[in-house]
């Protein structure tokens, strides 16, 4: 294409632009003169919904200037699937099973959120030893979770041992969790009023042992990154989140606690027992992905001192009922009632097919869970089904945090700053 532009001119032109990286052929009669296209010098460049480092189906459409994220749009949806839609149509009992898969590497303390919730509707009670069994299984999902967020983080950045080594203790930790409830991943261990069994003896022994050998492997793999150079360079100073932003966009958990704020619902607003165990809350107030990375380290060393704690009031107190069996209205019996007993066969058929029926009104619970405040809204009709449920997912609100911790960074740092983010899709997409 022939454009009226004079050598002179275009050599003025060339002078003015700052970058030359995209170079377009202009002719202009019998001279041929290269410059650049000043909407050109910027690559839109598309991490995901596939990238491995995207931790789950994470779509980041960001905007370099050479190897410096100018722009970062963080695009949610790709694993939508309407859990909060589905629950208007089952049961209060028969979503329980959903919330292993919001966040599904924390399926234990999920379970137990949703039924805090579902009992505080209904204005049920949980039995003593019911509530110690949930903190049990809550911490050890808590330690779950940061042993994977741990690998995982150290893997975006190049360190694969560190992973592999975090991911062989994930693995002992789900051979006790099917020995408690019978499954490894997907739990729904949780029941309205309680558990849905008791833990036996010799699955409580294995669990202190678990826990004893933890300390020797946690100084194993803090051995070979937590002062590595090359892990902290590219950890250190990367994706600084101020404390007054963090507060601004709603980040919760360990996001948030590495900015300096030292907020956990477990000290805030305690529930089940928290407040008779001895735990810190771990705060780093640098606010980088280094930071986020050590709260998570340092925080299953307490959640190790909260699990010791709750093995040893279980150890101790008399096995009573882990379920509330005197509210039958609401309460699923046991399957060994249900089979032998004619009240207790109307009472399954009733919940079965009517579900629990509470009052109308609405609530909302929360619980610390390990990425950060999880919460059900429920508005109840007092129909067997809820009209309303808004889940307040973590990784939904952390993510809000991405665009402005990727602006300004390079794009190799963007896989760390997700990282020490430490999203789940699965409850970012609800």
């Amino acid at each position: 294409m022939s454009l009226p532009l004079t050598p002179t001119s275009t050599i003025e032109r060339v002078q003015k632009l700052r970058h030359s990286k995209i170079l377009r052929e202009v002719q202009d009669k019998d001279t041929v003169v290269m410059f650049e296209d000043p909407l050109e010098n910027d690559m839109v460049l598309n991490m995901g919904p596939q990238h491995p480092a995207t931790h789950g189906v994470l779509r980041v459409l960001i905007r370099l200037d050479g190897e410096t994220v100018v722009k970062c749009v963080p695009e949610l949806g790709y694993l939508h699937r309407g859990y909060e839609k589905l629950a208007e149509n089952c049961t209060y009992h028969e979503f329980i099973p959903f919330t292993d898969r919001l966040d599904y590497i924390s399926p234990m303390s999920n379970n137990v959120a949703i039924c805090m919730a579902i009992e505080k509707l209904a204005n049920v009670e949980v039995p003593e030893r019911g509530t110690w069994v949930r903190m049990l299984v809550s911490e050890m999902a808590r330690i779950s979770n940061h042993l994977l967020a741990m690998g995982a983080t150290a893997m975006d950045v190049g360190a694969m041992t560190v992973f592999l080594w975090t991911f062989t203790e994930r693995e002992k930790l789900y051979d006790l969790f099917e020995r408690i409830c019978g499954a490894r991943f997907t739990t729904s261990y949780a029941r309205i009023g309680g558990v849905a069994n008791d833990i036996p003896d010799d699955v409580l022994r294995d669990i202190r042992a678990w826990l004893n050998q933890m300390p020797e492997r946690m100084r194993e793999v803090e051995g070979l990154v937590n002062r590595n150079r090359i892990f902290v360079d590219r950890m250190a100073g990367i994706g600084y989140l101020a404390p007054d932003v963090a507060i601004q966009l709603g980040i919760t958990g360990a996001t948030l606690r590495g900015s300096g704020i030292a907020y956990d619902l477990r000290r805030k607003q305690p529930y089940m027992f928290y407040d008779q165990v001895e735990f810190d809350v771990i705060t780093k107030n640098d606010g980088d992905c280094y930071s986020r990375y050590i709260v998570r380290n340092l925080e299953i060393w307490e959640s190790m001192k909260i699990c010791h704690q709750c093995l040893d009031k279980l150890e101790t107190m008399p096995r009573t009922a882990v379920i509330n069996d005197t509210q039958p209205l609401s309460v699923m019996s046991r399957k060994s009632l249900i089979y032998t007993k004619m009240e207790d066969l109307i009472n399954d058929f009733m919940l079965i097919n009517f579900g629990t029926q509470p009052p109308v009104g609405d609530i909302y619970s929360a619980i610390e869970s390990p990425k950060g405040e999880l919460g059900f809204y429920y508005v109840s009709d007092g129909s067997g089904q809820p009209y309303k449920l808004k889940i307040r997912s973590p990784s939904s609100s952390n993510l809000q945090a991405l665009k402005m911790l990727c602006e300004g960074a390079m794009v190799s740092d963007v896989v760390a700053i997700i990282g020490s983010i430490d999203p789940v899709m699965g409850e970012a997409d609800k």
